[in-house]
């Protein structure tokens, strides 16, 4: 599959007028979002290049942006930093070639313990219903890994976002 998305990219970027040359370099070094996010324990505070597709860019400031893999079963959230404004509404679908520099945010077992009795006080109201099962089933996702790998702490990968090339 890398070898396809290799060539598809590699094919775009042959037919593109402008920054063909910048495009190819990108995908020789660019690792799909799948498969960072099986190393990503490894690349924590290093600075990479990441293909995904924008599935969300925050309205207020475009500060943030969220990209899925082929998968489309995990994202990554993206700060704007470095060269990166903001993130344009408009970039949604788009494939992109991100650099920047891999991040973790650590939950702790007492800080998902509080978050679930947080949940569970908001049960009750109405028209929360719904939020709050999926959140607790969040909490119990977490929990799920936090086992499997023997861990007192959940991870969430995110990405100072430097640079990014649109790759379609």
């Amino acid at each position: 599959m890398k070898q396809l998305v290799f060539l598809a990219v590699l094919a775009s970027a042959l037919l593109s007028c402008s920054g063909s040359q910048k495009q190819a370099a990108v995908s020789d070094t660019a690792v799909e979002l799948d498969q960072l996010l099986v190393v990503a324990d490894q690349k924590v505070d290093n600075t990479l290049t990441v293909v995904g597709y924008v599935t969300h860019t925050c309205k207020h400031a475009g500060k943030k942006c969220f990209i899925v893999g082929e998968s489309q079963e995990v994202s990554l959230r993206v700060e704007a930093e470095g060269e990166i404004e903001a993130f344009s509404a408009e970039l949604v679908g788009s494939k992109l070639a991100i650099t920047g520099i891999l991040k973790e945010q650590r939950l702790s077992r007492e800080y998902i313990d509080e978050y679930e009795n947080d949940v569970k006080q908001l049960e009750g109201q109405e028209g929360m219903a719904e939020t709050c099962a999926a959140e607790l089933s969040n909490i119990n996702d977490m929990r799920k890994w936090m086992a499997d790998n023997n861990k007192d702490y959940y991870v969430i990968y995110y990405m100072d976002g430097l640079t990014y090339d649109v790759l379609d």
